[in-house]
């Protein structure tokens, strides 16, 4: 069965107003008496489909006593519905946490990271975090408590009913963050996780010189009903990518990359060997 088109932001806007219409205690059919709609137009909302103004969105937000805050968020979402493509300035200074990837990484059935620079945020120990939080430039603007428990939450998404692929260039394995006894633990955690079945690690060595992911670290979140997106990061941004053209180029990344990789126990092998 082909797979249907469903952007990020459809999706969130319709776990949005599920959740807001969940929260009341009443059903979408009494929703639906209340606002004089048909039931089948709360349904499409909570598809993510839209079909409404956005005047009926906000009587309907109203309806449900969604705070201030979460409404505004609802609107905007119901603003980029149409998008295929979702910018993110997210305003808690956590670029990697914003609602919208925790969601799509738990609704995702396979997820492929390629990290040229770091540990992967999904295998980060919190001592690694905090030591990389430090040296940044966002340094006196975050709070670290809190970056740390949405990082250990966004690890809930490890489950065997999912299967993740990580390409790590060796340089991220490589660069010193923190001490060295606080390095040897990341690695040796690296190491932990990767005996898991539904975790491969694919390490690209230094030694293969230009590799095909030198235009930066991205990851691609591939559904069992939907077409995938990639996700990408800057210092303050966050990217959906939904096109068919932007997702064929990273597709073809993540082709040379499995080629250019070491296997994974060559790459087991490497870490190992770091930590020697």
């Amino acid at each position: 069965m082909p797979k249907r088109f469903s952007s990020v932001v459809g999706r969130s806007f319709g776990d949005g107003v599920r959740d807001a219409i969940q929260s009341t205690g009443m059903t979408q059919r009494r929703i639906a008496e209340l606002l004089d709609w048909e039931e089948a137009k709360v349904s499409d909302l909570v598809k993510g489909k839209g079909g409404v103004s956005e005047v009926e969105l906000a009587m309907l937000l109203g309806l449900c006593r969604v705070p201030a805050e979460d409404a505004r968020y609802l609107l905007a979402l119901y603003r980029e519905s149409r998008e295929r493509g979702y910018l993110v300035f997210p305003e808690d200074e956590i670029p990697d946490q914003v609602r919208s990837l925790v969601d799509q990484e738990r609704l995702a059935n396979k997820i492929t990271m390629w990290s040229m620079n770091l540990v992967p945020g999904p295998l980060q120990i919190p001592g690694y975090t905090t030591a990389l939080i430090q040296r940044s430039g966002r340094a006196k603007s975050i709070n670290i408590p809190e970056v740390l428990a949405a990082k250990s939450a966004r690890q809930a998404i490890f489950h065997h009913s999912r299967q993740f692929v990580f390409y790590i260039h060796e340089q991220a394995l490589r660069l010193p963050v923190g001490t060295p006894e606080l390095m040897q633990e990341q690695l040796l955690h690296l190491l932990a996780m990767n005996n898991r079945t539904y975790i491969t690690m694919r390490v690209v060595p230094i030694a293969f010189g230009a590799h095909a992911g030198l235009a930066g670290s991205f990851q691609q979140l591939s559904y069992a009903k939907y077409e995938p997106v990639v996700f990408t990061e800057t210092e303050n941004t966050s990217l959906f990518v939904e096109d068919k053209a932007s997702l064929a180029k990273y597709a073809e990344v993540i082709k040379l990359l499995d080629l250019q990789a070491l296997d994974a126990e060559e790459s087991r092998g490497l870490i190992t060997s770091i930590l020697a």
